[in-house]
């Protein structure tokens, strides 16, 4: 793995696995999304991972009028790395999941590396009432459910977004995302260095344990040498002790309320620049320090804010 002397923090904003009636702090219009990746760009976040949701019910969206509310007022308030999904929304097909990224040609866009079973339904089974009606629906329908990331959709993303200069978080659930990442740098359909986003904790996925990140992090070195830097998320309760962990051994981190809606044990966070400022003082005790956007975009050789769609 590359080791950078500063640590690139990515805050992912909204996400599409939260829903309305679990937080009310969780952003939801394109007002709400715009101050609170502004905010989590001051509190220290270098790159802002981005969705979308309709403003009526808070349900993701991958509608490029829906990412037009709020990029163009994160570009001019602050000069952090948009990172533009190409996840959507659960169910979502592959042109609506595209959508939003083509249109943007933003600096990075996520890119899953293999299909899973995505489990969420547990989450349901926890609230009694729900604000809006899709909701329930939503999260009970993962019980038979495949995010499907086959190597023709990833070919065809690389490709297509690709074509506009965009780069890629590469997002890995398990051991063998890696290794579908690796076909694809071994194709020349990606190039180094290589933003690899560990993704632990999500259930039909590799789970939020310490040997856990040793072993993708020493698969990773086997496939990639230092071609790549890497980057992790803990959902849930995972998301600070998983991030520091990789931050000690030389990585980078991502917080944010897509990936967990609490600041701390049974306390919700009131914004996502309160995560990123929780992160930052993390750091700070381990002698670590933030990379700022400048730096980032250095790093990871992205083609610069000013060259994107909006």
């Amino acid at each position: 793995m590359r080791r950078a002397q500063k640590v690139i923090v990515t805050c992912a904003v909204t996400g599409s696995i939260h829903t309305p009636t679990m937080s009310d702090h969780l952003p939801i219009t394109g007002d709400e999304i715009a101050a609170e990746a502004v905010a989590a760009a001051e509190a220290g976040a270098a790159v802002l991972h981005l969705h979308a949701r309709d403003e009526k019910d808070g349900k993701p969206t991958q509608k490029p009028e829906a990412f037009q509310r709020f990029l163009p007022r994160i570009k001019q308030q602050c000069d952090a790395v948009v990172n533009v999904t190409t996840g959507g929304g659960l169910g979502m097909t592959l042109d609506e999941r595209l959508a939003a990224a083509k249109w943007a040609k933003p600096e990075v866009a996520s890119m899953n590396m293999g299909s899973l079973n995505f489990g969420i339904f547990g989450a349901a089974e926890r609230i009694s009432s729900f604000k809006y009606e899709w909701e329930k629906p939503y999260l009970e329908m993962t019980r038979d459910f495949i995010l499907s990331n086959t190597f023709a959709q990833i070919e065809r993303g690389l490709k297509e977004l690709g074509a506009n200069g965009t780069r890629f978080e590469f997002e890995c659930y398990d051991i063998g995302h890696l290794y579908n990442l690796s076909h694809f740098l071994d194709r020349g359909l990606v190039e180094p260095p290589l933003f690899v986003q560990g993704v632990f904790g999500i259930l039909g996925g590799i789970a939020a344990e310490p040997e856990n990140l040793m072993h993708m992090r020493a698969t990773a070195d086997r496939l990639f040498g230092d071609q790549y830097y890497f980057s992790v998320l803990g959902a849930g309760r995972h998301q600070m002790p998983i991030a520091t962990m990789n931050a000690v051994m030389g990585g980078h981190v991502r917080v944010g309320m897509e990936d967990s809606l609490y600041i701390g044990r049974g306390k919700l966070a009131a914004s996502n620049a309160e995560q990123v400022a929780k992160i930052v003082r993390i750091l700070a005790e381990l002698s670590l320090e933030p990379a700022t956007p400048a730096e980032a975009r250095e790093m990871l050789k992205l083609k610069g804010g000013d060259n994107v769609g909006f």
